[in-house]
């Protein structure tokens, strides 16, 4: 799986020794809740996770280019494992970014580098995403990106955090190539 990188950011495979960042970032209680997983109690916690769940296909590292930290984590979910019932061409979106780097453009900036990768690298027909209503910010990142809203809600059984909470489904068609580029800040 190859990297991806814009001025500010690069996307690069998860490293076991990303541990203690992750941690860092991961740790705080307003992240996690927000994306549906608890925060981490641990850098072993974290390197757990980038062992199991950030080391397959389709997930990167949002590292910040100034730092040569990582940040958050953006990826997609192929059908199989993806949280919604989606067809075998398409595919799920996930990110989350650190809290200082909230609000810069910079997870818009990843998702939109992944969208790429999906329509052009990977022939998905259509990406999906959800977000908790509480958390229009992560809505407004997909919006950005082209997503359109599908006035749908449904509920997510397998997240750590809000499974029993709505989540609004947002949808971007390949055909839609016009909303490829972000469509501001």
């Amino acid at each position: 799986m190859t990297g991806m990188e814009s001025d500010r950011i690069l996307l690069r495979p998860w490293r076991e020794e990303d541990a203690e960042a992750l941690y860092k970032y991961a740790s705080d209680s307003e992240v996690g809740p927000r994306a549906g997983w608890p925060p981490h109690k641990s850098v072993d916690e974290s390197r757990e996770i980038i062992r199991t769940l950030f080391c397959g296909e389709g997930m990167w590292a949002v590292e910040l280019k100034e730092t040569g930290e990582p940040i958050g984590c953006v990826g997609y979910l192929p059908a199989p494992v993806s949280n919604l019932k989606i067809a075998d061409d398409q595919c799920e979106v996930g990110y989350w970014i650190a809290r200082p780097y909230w609000d810069k453009g910079i997870c818009t900036e990843a998702l939109q580098m992944v969208i790429d990768y999906c329509f052009k690298e990977k022939g998905f027909t259509v990406l999906w995403g959800s977000h908790f209503p509480a958390n229009s910010a992560s809505g407004r990142v997909m919006e950005k990106c082209g997503f359109l809203d599908t006035g749908e809600i449904s509920y997510c059984s397998q997240l750590q955090v809000g499974s029993d909470k709505p989540v609004k489904i947002m949808r971007l068609h390949h055909e839609n190539k016009s909303s490829w580029r972000i469509q501001g800040h």
